[in-house]
C-alpha cells in the first residue's frame, strides 16, 4: 500500500479546485466566440480559451500525479507550473514598466482629471498612434456608450460629478479650451479644434481621447498586475508542495517509501535486510 502523505493530499485538492474552476472559464470563452459580436467582448475570447485549457491540462496532470503517485505526470506538472511562473513574472514586470507614469492632472474646481498623451510610456503612445490598434480601441469606446451617459449634463453637473478617463478625454473638449459662437478663439491646444458637438464626432479624434484610453488601460493593467503577484505567490506555494509530492511519488515506487532508514547509515547490512523484508511484504500484499 502506497503511503498517504499530506503534500499529495493538498496538491490533489488544490488541483481539483482549479480543474473545476477552468470549466466556467472555457465556457465563457466559447460563449464569447459564438454569441458576442461587440468588439470589446470578442477580443477576450482567445485569452479566455487559452487560459482555461492551460489551467485544465495543468490541473489534470497535477491531480492525477498527486493522487495516483504518477511520477511522470507530476514531473510534467512541475515543469508547466515553473514555465507559468516565469511567464507571469515577465508579464507582471512588463505591465509595471509600460504603465509607469500617467494618472492625469487634477482640474482646479472640478472633481475630475484630464489626461495628456505625453505622460505615458513611449510603448503605450506608439501603440495608440498605430491605427491598427487605435481603430478597435475607438470602436470599443464608441460601443461602450460612455459619452451618451453624460450627453444631457449641464455645466453644473461637470462641477459636481466625477468622470471616467474615457469620458474626460473623449466626450468633451479640454477644460482650458475657449469658444465663441461654437468656434475656438485664438491659439489653443489642437484638441480644441478637433472637438465637434456632433454625437458621432465629439472628441474621438483628440489626443486627450487616446490619453483617456491609455489611462483606462493603465488602471486595468495595474489591477491585473496586483492579481498576478497574488497568483505568483500561490503558484510558488503550490510548486513547493508539488516538489514534495513528486518526491513522495518516486519514493512510493522504491524500496524505501518512508525514506532511507537512519540505521542504514550506521550499518550497511541493515539496509540489505530492510530491503528484503519490504519486498517480501509487498509480494504478500499484492
Amino acid at each position: 500500500m502506497y503511503p498517504y502523505r499530506f503534500s499529495n493530499l493538498l496538491i490533489g485538492y488544490l488541483n481539483l479546485g482549479t480543474l473545476l474552476a477552468s470549466i466556467p472559464i472555457i465556457g465563457a470563452g466559447l460563449w464569447l466566440a459564438k454569441g458576442s459580436t461587440a468588439t470589446c467582448s470578442s477580443i477576450l475570447q482567445t485569452p479566455l480559451l487559452v487560459v482555461g485549457f492551460v489551467v485544465l491540462l495543468i490541473s489534470l496532470a497535477g491531480f492525477v500525479g498527486a493522487c495516483f503517485h504518477v511520477a511522470w505526470a507530476l514531473w510534467l506538472y512541475l515543469v508547466a507550473i515553473m514555465l507559468l511562473i516565469a511567464f507571469l513574472l515577465g508579464i507582471t514586470a512588463f505591465g509595471f514598466a509600460v504603465t509607469a507614469g500617467g494618472g492625469g492632472t487634477q482640474i482646479p474646481g472640478r472633481p475630475y482629471r484630464e489626461y495628456h498623451i505625453t505622460d505615458y510610456s513611449s510603448w503605450l503612445q506608439n501603440h495608440m498612434q498605430d491605427m491598427k490598434y487605435w481603430k478597435p480601441a475607438l470602436a470599443c469606446v464608441v460601443g461602450s456608450k460612455a459619452c451618451a451617459k453624460i450627453a444631457n449634463w449641464t455645466p453644473m453637473d461637470y462641477l459636481q460629478h466625477d468622470l471616467t478617463p474615457i469620458q474626460s478625454g473623449c466626450c468633451k473638449p479640454p477644460t482650458a479650451c475657449q469658444y465663441s459662437g461654437g468656434m475656438p478663439v485664438g491659439a489653443q491646444d489642437e484638441d480644441c479644434y478637433r472637438w465637434n458637438n456632433a454625437a458621432n464626432i465629439l472628441c474621438y479624434q483628440c489626443n486627450s481621447c487616446k490619453a483617456g484610453v491609455m489611462e483606462q488601460i493603465r488602471q486595468d493593467w495595474h489591477k491585473i498586475s496586483v492579481l498576478n503577484v497574488i497568483v505568483l505567490v500561490a503558484l510558488i506555494c503550490i510548486c513547493s508542495c508539488g516538489c514534495c509530492a513528486f518526491r513522495n511519488a518516486r519514493r512510493s515506487l522504491s524500496e524505501y517509501p518512508y525514506g532511507v532508514n537512519r540505521m542504514s547509515k550506521i550499518n550497511p547490512r541493515w539496509d540489505y535486510y530492510w530491503g528484503r523484508w519490504f519486498r517480501g511484504r509487498r509480494e504478500q500484499l499484492y
